[in-house]
């Protein structure tokens, strides 16, 4: 059965996120996860979604709601990967913790991302004198700095066992939305067909508010004191990544634009860091989380 005809128009768009040994599958209505456990069982958990309230639906704001959503859903979904791929007792974390840990997450984020380049970008300024003089060349460099610690940090955990396999069910994951966004019917056959890259991954998210953040903190004063620049740069972060998220989302609508094609290029070749060719019984993982997340999509739309 193809569970998917005839709510395929009303349906937005089908995300999804690799997790231990399983795909996460999301949809406007509803989320499952499909996991495989070290007995080779797959198993499935799906809850339903609330609407956002309209005021988060707006553009700028849709991106920011969008990111704190996903961050809280995927912590849910590892969680319960970790605890059925290794055949533990699923302990809930509660809200609190959840929170707590998408905080950690955060900071560390923050330090990694925007103090370290800043700060590496201040000493540069200090032995480049035209650096520190002109924004954009400060900014410039501040963005290149951060892309390369991106850069390393992706090709660092790629080396850990255990993270290429997810990079691997992350390729499985968007060979099925492939298949899906094509009106295929899903089995392992017709989604193997597909690449492991998508346009709408979050890897090309991360790339876009990268670019973006250039010349959104562009409008920095360079005469600021460095706390000053640094704490205006986490005021900024939610402008960053709304707009990031109306590019993203303008590439996924206009992606026969030869424009956009090359705008997106430079994320879709990132993914081959972390995006691999899945085998067959990873595809199947992602096939069982997909058809679960249409089901509860079509069931929530009667």
């Amino acid at each position: 059965m193809v569970y998917w005809k005839g709510i395929k128009k009303k349906m937005k768009n089908i995300g999804g996120q690799a997790v231990i040994e399983g795909v996460m599958m999301k949809s406007p209505k509803g989320w499952t996860v499909a996991v495989r456990d070290m007995k080779g069982d797959i198993h499935v958990k799906r809850e339903g979604l609330s609407e956002l309230p309209k005021a988060l639906k707006v553009p700028m704001l849709r991106g920011v709601a969008a990111l704190f959503h996903a961050l809280f859903l995927g912590v849910k979904a590892i969680e319960f990967s970790a605890s059925k791929a290794y055949n533990e007792d699923e302990k809930p974390m509660s809200p609190f913790t959840i929170s707590l840990t998408i905080g950690f997450a955060f900071i560390i984020g923050i330090a990694l991302f925007v103090l370290l380049p800043l700060y590496a970008t201040k000493l540069i300024g200090i032995v480049i004198v035209s650096v520190s003089e002109n924004s954009f060349l400060f900014n410039l460099i501040d963005g290149i700095i951060r892309v390369l610690i991106f850069l390393s940090y992706v090709m660092a955990i790629g080396l850990w066992k255990e993270m290429r396999r997810i990079f691997e069910y992350h390729g499985a994951e968007h060979k099925a939305i492939h298949a899906y966004e094509d009106g295929k019917e899903l089995n392992v056959e017709n989604v193997k067909r597909f690449s492991p890259h998508h346009p709408r991954c979050g890897t090309s998210f991360l790339l876009i508010v990268m670019i973006t953040s250039i010349f959104v903190f562009s409008f920095i004063p360079q005469s600021w004191f460095f706390v000053y620049k640094f704490l205006s740069r986490l005021i900024l972060i939610p402008v960053v990544a709304g707009l990031s998220y109306e590019i993203l989302k303008l590439s996924a609508r206009m992606k026969d634009n030869p424009i956009i094609n090359l705008m997106i290029m430079p994320g879709l070749l990132l993914q081959r860091l972390t995006a691999h060719d899945p085998d067959d019984r990873q595809i199947e993982v992602a096939i069982t989380a997909l058809k679960e997340v249409l089901k509860l999509e079509a069931e929530n739309a009667a």
